[in-house]
This record gives structure tokens, C-alpha cells and sequence, in this order.
């Protein structure tokens, strides 16, 4: 199995699980445009992706997906809260999904192609959001977990087990207190149903890396409140003593690539 990275922040993103010759999206917050040269690079065509998950209906997560839908014909996933939010935005026409968008209950694993997906709860201000935990035949598991105000037990144990994570690493609280965001703004960020600020990105990275994990992946790092420097060094602070990977998710790119 192996997990691509296409692009990571606020201003979007979008990541690609594959499996043999299952390729599943995972959100789709840049252009159309954009996913296909993603993944062109890896030699595939929008043809080629089996269905794209969403995680939660912000803009960052969805900006790509009225271009894509018109574009494309594979099928949609979010849960019922989710695919609401995203039926009733007036900034997009997605209205004409139809059949294509289908509704699962967080927490009840469901089949796609050769991956086995189980939809992690996570709390975050966006309907029925949702982080991701794949499970390739072989038993390896990779998970993603962004957009997280706090660490649930249910996150806990999505994370636990799985050779490759890719956990949110959002803001540094000092930029945060210091930067450019309105006082309301900080509130929501740092508050539980905003962000994981980088202390405890770095003390999940710690529990996947108990739980067996090679790699983890600092992800949706904001641009304005943090930096990748900052958040590897709190990442690899906690995982002293761990043989495990940091890496840092690229804002955008062809791709980050990894092997579970």
C-alpha cells in the first residue's frame, strides 16, 4: 500500500491511498487541474481512482470537487452530516451529485476495491467530520487524522496499529498568541474544535509510534502560525527513543510519497 501526499494546509488538500490497483482520493481541496497533474506524475488517470473520500465539508477539504464532479464519474463518500453540509453549500453547484454520493456512519468500516476503510470520528466545527484508517489485505494499516480540536479515544485507537500516520501538526501556540489572527480566530483554532497545536500532534505521533508506526506525517501545518522546523522538532522531541520516521506534509506538490 502506499500513501501519496498531493497538498497539505489551509490552502488545501487532497491525498491518494493505493492498493494494488485500487486508488482512492482523499478530500479534494485544490483544483481539478491540479489532482490531475498529481496524478499524471504517478502515471494514473482520474480514470483510475476507484472513489474519493471526503473528511469534512470546509473549503480546504472540498474547493476541487464541483470541477472534478463534472469532470468525472467515480463514485463520492462522506457521512450523512457531511454530504448535507456539501449538498447545501451555495458557493459550489453540486446539487446534481445524485447517486454518486453515498453515506456511511463513522466508526462502521465499509469495503473499497482492496482497502478496507474504517471512518475515525473526529471533533472538529464541520458536520459528521471524519479522519481515516485504510487496511490493505496483507493487515497494514495507514490512517489520516487532520482537523482535530482534541485527541478522542476513538483517534487513539485509529491511530494505534497502523505502520504509517499522518496527524496534524496545525500551529505553534506561541506564533499563534503572537501572529496575525484576530483574538475570535485564535479561539477557534486553539479550542476544541479547532486544531492540534504541534505539542499535541507531536504526543500522537508518540502513541502511534507505540503502536508500531514506521512513519508519521506532519500534516495541515499552517503557513501564518507554524513551521515545519517547529513542528519536527516538537515530533521528534516525543519520539525520542523511537525508531520511527518524521516527515513533514508538503503544502503542494506532485506528491509525497510513502510505502506502508
Amino acid at each position: 500500500m502506499y500513501l501519496t501526499i498531493f497538498a497539505s494546509g489551509s490552502t488545501g488538500n487532497c491525498a491518494l491511498v493505493s492498493q494494488g490497483d485500487t486508488h482512492i482520493l482523499v478530500d479534494a481541496g485544490i483544483s481539478c487541474r491540479r489532482i490531475g497533474a498529481c496524478l499524471a506524475h504517478w502515471n494514473l488517470s482520474a480514470q483510475a481512482v476507484a472513489a474519493a473520500l471526503i473528511t469534512h465539508p470546509h473549503r480546504d477539504h472540498i474547493a476541487g470537487l464541483e470541477v472534478l464532479c463534472r469532470n468525472t464519474g467515480f463514485p463520492l463518500y462522506a457521512t450523512a452530516p457531511a454530504a448535507q453540509a456539501i449538498l447545501d453549500r451555495r458557493d459550489m453547484e453540486l446539487s446534481g451529485l445524485g447517486d454518486r454520493l453515498h453515506t456511511f456512519r463513522a466508526g462502521e468500516a465499509f469495503t473499497l476495491g482492496q482497502l478496507t476503510v474504517l471512518p475515525i470520528p473526529t471533533r472538529h466545527d464541520a458536520p459528521g467530520s471524519v479522519g481515516y484508517r485504510f487496511t490493505a489485505p496483507d493487515g497494514k494499516s495507514a490512517c489520516i487524522v487532520t482537523d482535530l480540536g482534541v485527541v478522542t479515544p476513538q483517534v487513539e485507537a485509529g491511530v494505534t496499529g497502523c505502520a504509517l500516520a499522518v496527524i496534524e501538526s496545525n500551529h505553534d501556540l506561541d506564533c499563534l498568541r503572537g501572529g496575525p489572527y484576530p483574538y475570535p480566530l485564535q479561539r477557534r483554532i486553539a479550542g476544541p474544535e479547532g486544531h492540534l497545536c504541534n505539542e499535541d500532534g507531536a504526543a500522537l505521533c508518540a502513541l502511534a509510534a507505540q503502536g508500531g508506526a514506521h512513519t508519521v506525517v506532519l500534516a495541515h501545518l499552517s503557513q501564518e502560525n507554524n513551521s515545519p522546523a517547529l513542528a519536527r522538532a516538537a515530533a521528534e522531541m516525543a519520539l525520542a527513543g523511537f525508531d520511527t520516521r518524521v516527515e513533514v506534509a508538503p503544502v503542494f506538490s506532485d506528491g509525497l510519497r510513502l510505502e506502508v
